[in-house]
């Protein structure tokens, strides 16, 4: 029982059940450790917040179980059942697809070579590529990569760091090695630290594309000794402690090889007395090189504008010269905005053309090395490319054509963000109620459709802010709710609530709206973990519905504090929320707004009544708000309510030791899950089973 019970395997125990609250069942547990932790202690202990507070709870929690053998035996009981996640097998993710044509950087390769293989001595096995836009650092990286598949038997990770956040390259990293979203640790220190235990005894390789900064990159370094880091970069980070591989541009002879190989002896021979102009003005990168070899081969060959001091931007307007006028005019307003990725629909709205078209101009783009193919279907810009479009757009189309194509690029995002958002929570008062002519079949399908285009929503956002666009700002936040319920993407939203809180402060103070986007706000933070900064958010939520006269969103904010201070721990707290906003429910007339709602809103703040009371130890009170909330799940038909209330009651009679009384409402709650695809929830009721039959 001492591996159990120790200070180290308590704070363990504590850190296993934080990174699972990313599923409602680990939030469950979450609070279940509370009240445990309360009942261990004698006393309310405020839910630890980072690794030094946790291990300040694994003491005195360790003090008192070993002073008493019951405590002792009960802390172990629950602490057999906790859940690791990132526990099941995991993937074996390989790189992007390496290039047909690969020429020199045998120095380079050399390097890779000897820092991956090097004698283990502590550090973790980390390499730089660095070199200027164009140069091939990334497909060095892929390139080196694939030539030692059987040295990395266990998988090739890898993340492009161009828009991502520490924690969504976890996010992502975890996500190819087969983790589920329900498993995902919510705060970003506890996905780093579940990242280096999955990968701790893996043969793995690690490419991170397109850093910017060493602090982008520390938290997803691994020191296992048989991991080996690939850092992809322009300029190299300050600070990182890698063996730095300068990639510099192509001898001569090399580049000329690269052409050949790209574009055949014989064309580059038809183009010899062009050929020193080409070689100068690609100043040997390769990405220049593919450009230049696409236009030996088209019968559209244009003398050469002016040189441009950089390569890929002279590329860029080399194949721009060539481009169709539709293909010219879509790769210009495209490019105005950082769009994480454009699709057909997008770029349709950009260029004002029928989405067919915009598809085939995409293509057109795409082959003449103007956008990059990205592997879920949709295109991006280079950022020197990218550049090059803004510029000629201002030039070429002018200010008013260039501010119209990126507005209707974001009502595009704000239709389809509406209407998604009605079709995922059609009875959620929540959602805007704007038209929109963006429907889809079904609610799992519009939820899809929000986590696919997340990115692009959260640049929306951003572009009507800059617009000075209010009203589409605060559709757009609002019309997120349903993915940060159903989905979460947190991290990535985290920016566009912000912005739309600030804008509903400015524009539309003590308002409904503003009440909302507080409260989803609250609770993105809420679930990242970053409890102190969601509190004056919930409460400013209260405050603005209140302000409103909007009892039932005044009701939902304090309820929603309630759930906080659940979350924190703070059980009588919690108790207070939900007294009151059953106070204020009392108030709705049986002809106002949200009237209908009310049984169903006093059933779950019953359900809140009781866990919170549960925290307390007051369980015979608890047991009674409980039963009341199951008699209305039960005679509703509500299966994953009803399964939700009989676990937190199954749960409330093994805190008394009640086996027998818990296990028929676990079984009850189990046969209420039966197709409801609830694998985590029904994952914690067989382990609350176990404990109903094992003896102690």
């Amino acid at each position: 029982m001492m591996d159990l019970i120790s200070v180290g395997a308590i704070s363990a125990v504590l850190g296993a059940v934080g990174s699972g609250m990313g599923s409602e069942a680990g939030r469950w547990v979450w609070e279940s450790t509370g009240g445990l932790v309360r009942r261990v202690t004698g006393r309310e202990v405020p839910a630890p917040t980072t690794p030094g507070a946790r291990d300040e709870v694994a003491r005195l929690v360790h003090d008192r179980i070993r002073a008493d053998d019951q405590l002792a035996r009960d802390w172990a009981l629950f602490a057999r059942g906790v859940r690791v996640p990132g526990a099941g097998a995991p993937l074996r993710p390989r790189l992007p697809a390496a290039p047909r044509f690969f020429t020199d950087r045998q120095q380079a390769l050399k390097l890779l070579d000897k820092e991956a293989t090097r004698p283990f001595d502590g550090r973790p096995r980390l390499a730089l590529l660095h070199g200027p836009e164009g140069i091939g650092t990334s497909t060095l990286a892929c390139h080196w990569g694939w030539r030692h598949t059987a040295r990395f038997p266990d998988g090739q990770l890898y993340a492009d760091l161009r828009t991502l956040t520490p924690a969504t390259a976890l996010a992502t990293l975890l996500r190819r090695l087969g983790l589920p979203d329900e498993e995902m640790p919510p705060a970003a220190e506890d996905r780093a630290d579940l990242f280096r235990r999955t990968l701790a005894e893996r043969r793995a390789l690690l490419v991170l594309d397109h850093a910017h900064s060493a602090a982008q990159v520390q938290p997803l370094i691994v020191s296992a000794p048989d991991v080996f880091t690939l850092v992809v970069a322009r300029q190299p980070p300050a600070g990182l402690g890698a063996l730095p591989v300068e990639v510099g541009p192509l001898a001569r002879r090399d580049a000329v090889r690269m052409l050949e190989n790209l574009a055949g002896p014989s064309a580059v021979a038809a183009a010899r007395t062009a050929l020193p102009a080409v070689l100068t003005r690609c100043a040997g990168r390769p990405y220049a090189l593919h450009a230049a070899a696409l236009r030996l081969t088209t019968p559209r060959e244009a003398a050469l504008p002016e040189s441009d001091d950089d390569p890929v931007r002279a590329a860029a307007e080399d194949s721009y010269r060539l481009l169709t006028p539709d293909a010219a005019r879509l790769y210009r307003l495209g490019g105005l905005r950082d769009w994480p990725a454009l699709d057909p629909a997008a770029a349709a709205r950009a260029a004002q053309v029928p989405r067919t078209d915009a598809a085939r101009l995409l293509e057109e783009l795409a082959d003449a090395l103007l956008l990059d193919r990205t592997d879920t279907g949709r295109y991006r810009y280079r950022p020197s490319v990218r550049a090059h479009a803004e510029r000629t757009a201002a030039t070429v189309d002018g200010i008013a054509a260039c501010s119209a194509a990126v507005a209707r690029v974001t009502e595009h995002y704000r239709d389809l963000a509406v209407g998604a958002a009605r079709a995922a929570l059609p009875e959620s008062w929540r959602v805007p109620s704007a038209p929109s002519p963006v429907s889809y079949p079904d609610r799992g399908t519009a939820v899809a459709a929000l986590a696919a285009e997340a990115p692009g929503l959260v640049e929306a956002v951003r572009a009507a802010d800059e617009h000075r666009d209010t009203d589409t700002v605060l559709l757009l936040c609002q019309a997120l709710w349903p993915l940060q319920l159903k989905a979460g993407h947190h991290d990535v939203l985290l920016p566009a609530l912000r912005i739309g809180t600030r804008v509903a402060d400015t524009h539309a103070p003590g308002t409904r709206t503003s009440g909302a986007l507080h409260a989803q706000l609250a609770h993105t933070l809420t679930e990242l973990r970053r409890w102190d900064e969601a509190e004056p958010e919930a409460l400013a939520a209260a405050r603005d519905e209140r302000a409103a006269g909007h009892l039932r969103g005044h009701a939902s904010a304090v309820e929603f504090l309630g759930l906080l201070r659940l979350r924190q721990w703070r059980f009588e707290e919690a108790q207070t929320c939900f007294d009151e906003a059953y106070g204020i429910l009392d108030g709705i007339g049986p002809d106002d707004e949200g009237a209908a709602d009310l049984p169903r809103a006093r059933a779950l703040l019953e359900r809140h009544r009781g866990r919170a009371l549960r925290g307390q130890g007051r369980r015979t009170e608890a047991v009674a708000h409980l039963e009341r909330a199951l008699r209305f799940f039960r005679d509703t038909g509500e299966n994953y309510n009803t399964a939700r209330t009989l676990t937190d009651l199954a749960e409330t009679r093994l805190d008394g030791g009640e086996s027998e009384a818990a296990l028929p409402l676990v079984d009850e709650a189990m046969a209420a899950l039966a197709g409801e695809k609830a694998e985590y929830h029904l994952a914690r009721l067989r382990t609350l089973r176990e404990r109903c039959v094992t003896p102690e």
